[in-house]
């Protein structure tokens, strides 16, 4: 079977009837594209549109030779948040059917984290509550200077609870406290200070730029080194630094010096060659 991530002449194939929410697009040197398609209602978040980007980030997750995935939001906006007919419905239904409901968006946003390969949103127009989310849930984020952000859902009466886990990585508690607690809206530039964006770019032609960029970027780094890298943050941060950090550290690198990889990209930058997963 022919895969996608290798050959971007073959399409993902189409699993769900839902699938034409979320298209993915791929390139012969692994970068991939996941698009929201509800432009019309400015890719606001309902069961199935959740439901395609869990299945989109799985099966991205099991591709071989991906090496970026960027996240993105068809029309003006990245995404606006919950869609307002699923809110109209929530409020009608049971405690129990709210939980699950929420457990999927739960689900959805961890596969997107549990991503191997670099994840990167690029964000135009805006990001509010369940589409910022999105954003942190990202290893990085791109914005344009006029993208608006909000944790509005206080404001509803609500609380930000399944995005909570990205957003405080992110941002840190006290910064997400007054923003949840508040529900204020920012720009893209005050969205930088605090972290949930790493760069912005002017516009969207500044947006394919940084794409283009990123994936460059990503095709220079070991793709088992990059997924190794970032299962290192998450089990060092937070943890003292005492002898069994410092011999799980010690373990890490040695691992590392002796595969394929670290072999490889050593003896090529001594050859003074590009490492074979650059070629």
């Amino acid at each position: 079977m022919t895969n996608p991530i290798v050959d971007p002449l073959v399409e993902i194939p189409d699993t769900s009837a839902t699938s034409d929410l979320v298209s993915i697009a791929a390139t012969v040197d692994g970068a991939a594209t996941v698009t929201m398609n509800r432009p019309q209602r400015r890719n606001a978040f309902d069961a199935d549109l959740i439901s395609a980007l869990e299945e989109a980030f799985r099966t991205l997750a099991g591709a071989e030779g991906l090496r970026v995935v960027f996240v993105r939001g068809a029309g003006q906006v990245f995404s606006a948040g919950a869609d307002l007919e699923w809110m109209r419905a929530a409020a009608d239904s049971s405690e129990a059917d709210n939980r699950a409901d929420a457990f999927e968006m739960a689900r959805m946003l961890k596969q997107l984290w549990d991503l191997p390969a670099l994840t990167v949103a690029l964000v135009q127009g805006g990001a509010l509550g369940g589409g910022a989310g999105l954003v942190a849930a990202c290893d990085l984020a791109v914005a344009t200077a006029d993208a608006k952000f909000s944790f509005s859902e206080v404001r509803l009466g609500l609380i930000p609870a399944t995005i909570s886990p990205y957003v405080i990585q992110a941002i840190g508690p006290r910064t997400a406290r007054g923003l949840f607690a508040t529900g204020r809206v920012f720009d893209a530039a005050y969205a930088e200070h605090i972290g949930l964006v790493t760069e912005t770019v002017a516009d969207a032609v500044g947006l394919d730029a940084v794409q283009a960029r990123i994936a460059a970027d990503a095709r220079a780094c070991a793709p088992g080194a990059v997924e190794d890298s970032k299962r290192l943050v998450a089990d060092v941060h937070g943890r003292a630094i005492d002898r069994q950090l410092m011999d799980l550290t010690a373990h890490r690198i040695a691992a590392a010096r002796v595969g394929a990889e670290g072999q490889e990209g050593v003896r090529a930058f001594l050859e003074g060659r590009k490492p074979a997963w650059a070629e």
